[in-house]
């Protein structure tokens, strides 16, 4: 049974948005590995193809990365994974990492073959109005060129006093889909409940962040599985997936999590 959830009048982000997003179930599991800008060659990234195919394996519908991840990720074999090229960046090395600037063109991310383009906005930054004015000039001309966007909205700086806090949160989803996201990638809020807050306050579809190394994995299945039965419509989760002992495993408990409606206990 196809869902309709995330057809758009844009035919062109329709026909792209179906290699991001399960027809099936609407929802989607996406593997950010775009850690190499910010924090160098991490554990897991150090070989970008090795992992794209691990992930794939295990049933990802997406991989998220700069434009090196087309060049030294691409899959030339086995099922397809969609592309998202991210345009942000910022380094740890920068005298503000919470600063991020538009290194790529959406023009760019189209001639390396991206189905999806995103932005990182933290929300509360110093830097905040520079941030906001790159998301809304890409969404427009995403809707030109009928490519979706994904934002990643966290409420990030001085004035905010928890990145989890539900009214920071749903606060920085809304501001995404308000400038003209089609996605929103951000951070969970702890509990089911408060995340109702967040999917609901947002016109477009929510998918959760990983967020920093959890203690186990115990506790990454219960976020995924609380996100999605909140409303959420899938999961952009990096390195608690990318540096697992067994990548590919765990993305597979992930889509019998998203896609086949399984709790915890039972992968």
């Amino acid at each position: 049974m196809q869902t309709n959830n995330f057809k758009s009048g844009n035919i062109g982000k329709s026909v792209r948005l179906e290699r991001i997003f399960n027809r099936e179930t609407g929802n989607a599991i996406i593997i950010p590995m775009d850690h190499g800008v910010g924090a160098g060659p991490i554990k897991g990234l150090i070989d970008l193809s090795k992992m794209v195919n691990k992930v794939a394996q295990g049933g990802a519908n997406a991989v998220l990365g700069h434009m090196g991840l087309p060049k030294y990720g691409h899959r030339g074999y086995g099922r397809d994974v969609g592309l998202i090229i991210h345009l942000s960046a910022s380094t740890s090395l920068g005298p503000d990492p919470n600063h991020k600037v538009l290194v790529t063109s959406v023009a760019e991310a189209i001639k390396v073959g991206a189905d999806c383009v995103s932005v990182h906005i933290n929300v509360g930054a110093k830097d905040e109005a520079e941030m906001l004015m790159g998301l809304g000039a890409t969404a427009r001309i995403c809707d030109e060129w009928g490519m979706p966007l994904l934002a990643m909205m966290y409420p990030r700086g001085r004035t905010v006093k928890s990145e989890h806090d539900v009214e920071y949160v749903k606060h920085a989803a809304r501001i995404g889909a308000e400038l003209g996201a089609d996605i929103i990638k951000t951070n969970y809020t702890g509990d089911p409940d408060s995340f109702k807050e967040v999917v609901m306050g947002c016109p477009v579809p929510v998918v959760v962040a990983g967020g920093p190394k959890m203690d186990t994995q115990h506790d990454l299945l219960e976020m995924v599985y609380d996100s999605i039965h909140s409303g959420g419509k899938g999961v952009a989760i990096g390195r608690n997936v990318f540096q697992a002992d067994d990548p590919t495993a765990l993305v597979a408990k992930i889509f019998k999590i998203v896609h086949q409606g399984l709790t915890v206990d039972e992968v």
